[in-house]
């Protein structure tokens, strides 16, 4: 029996033997692992992008590998892609070459530690025999600064891009249109979560339905891009024509070193001359001092409207809306009647009919309206008529 365990314990020995013979071959310079910081300040903000670079260099036969990353304290991060293998020669010898680059954010002042990188690697050594070996990068500390105080968001990038862009002529609008405006935001050197947040858009004579902000992000070489879209829904009121603020968006520019500015100019927004032709007629000279009254009255009560609009809840807001006659649908009904599209007004009528009760005098010229539409003897509907009782019998 001891026989047997000795030789079972001798064929053991022989199994390991080339595996610690090949371990101790390993000779310097044949698996190296460098961390590399890209040339920057001296001295980064809180939130400023470092970019680093890791980079193995293997003479040996590589069979498997894994990368055992630190945890990173202090910092947030992003890898920019996916590992970058390569076949090269170092100095007459072919070698494998991996490249790894990330962007470090750092979270907080004061002295930072970027710990070691491991690489697990499964070699090939003699008679084909798998030798797991770790390779590990040297650690790598990094002094960072508490950013400058500013008035607002703090963002260091290297680059920043605005575009402002409108679905149609924000100042050629018809009766009763609102416009679209999409504000894209691109910054280079930042993760999408660290961009401002959308802005507020105002204006006195106008009012603003902002949408559900997007972000994303394209990695490049240089680091991250995040991009950004703030998008907003504008109707000029009563006067049809309302200016819409400027927006400015300060950053720090990591690569000039100072802070600077982005305003996005402020524009017109107005219903054409074409379409305000139907308005009524100006009063004449002798009524100018009561029209200066009135019109001061509706101005104050237009912008109040507004406030009051804006401060409400999306449910609670579209039915004053409603209740004013200013709800998107039954803009694009009183639009679709003065255009003499029958097609438009049954649609806009349909989807209030959604959202809202409508009385049996509203049903009944619904029915008619269906009837001039799809009949067997369609005819030109009295559209100005039918948006009259349909909007009169939506309840409240």
């Amino acid at each position: 029996m001891s026989q047997r365990v000795l030789l079972s314990l001798l064929c053991v020995l022989v199994a390991l033997a080339p595996i610690r013979t090949r371990a101790q071959d390993i000779q310097p310079g044949d698996l190296s692992l460098t961390l590399r910081v890209e040339p920057g300040p001296e001295i980064p903000f809180v939130g400023e992008m470092v970019l680093v670079t890791l980079e193995g260099v293997f003479r040996l036969p590589i069979i498997r590998e894994q990368m055992i990353q630190p945890t990173l304290d202090g910092f947030s991060w992003m890898q920019l892609g996916t590992d970058y293998w390569s076949d090269q020669r170092v100095d007459g010898y072919p070698v494998k070459v991996f490249r790894r680059r990330m962007a470090l954010f750092p979270e907080r002042a004061g002295a930072l530690k970027i710990g070691a990188f491991t690489h697990r690697l499964t070699l090939l050594g003699p008679h084909n025999k798998w030798v797991e070996h770790d390779i590990s990068s040297e650690p790598v500390s990094l002094e960072v600064a508490p950013h400058p105080q500013v008035d607002g968001w703090w963002l260091p990038v290297r680059q920043l891009r605005v575009s402002d862009d409108w679905s149609n002529a924000p100042d050629q609008l018809g009766e009763g249109e609102g416009v679209l405006r999409m504000i894209r935001v691109e910054a280079l050197g930042i993760s999408p979560d660290l961009l401002p947040p959308m802005p507020e858009m105002t204006s006195p004579g106008a009012v603003i339905f902002p949408h559900p902000e997007k972000r994303l992000v394209d990695l490049s070489a240089q680091g991250p891009i995040a991009v950004a879209f703030w998008r907003w829904t504008v109707m000029p009121q009563t006067p049809p024509s309302a200016i819409v603020e400027p927006i400015t968006i300060d950053f720090f520019d990591t690569t000039r070193r100072e802070m600077r500015r982005v305003t996005i100019s402020p524009q017109r927004v107005a219903v054409e001359g074409a379409a305000m032709a139907d308005l009524p007629p100006p009063q004449g000279a002798g009524r100018a001092r009561a029209g200066l009254i009135l019109g001061g009255l509706g101005a104050g009560l237009a912008a109040g409207l507004v406030l009051l609009v804006l401060g409400r809840a999306p449910g609670r807001r579209d039915q004053i809306l409603r209740r004013l006659g200013l709800h998107p649908d039954q803009r694009a009904l009183a639009r679709a009647a003065r255009r003499s599209d029958a097609a438009g007004a049954w649609r806009a009528a349909r989807r209030l009919m959604r959202h809202h009760a409508v009385g049996e005098a509203g049903q009944a010229a619904m029915r008619q309206l269906e009837t001039h539409l799809f009949g067997p003897d369609p005819t030109a509907p009295d559209l100005r008529r039918f948006r009259q009782v349909f909007t009169g019998a939506l309840a409240d």
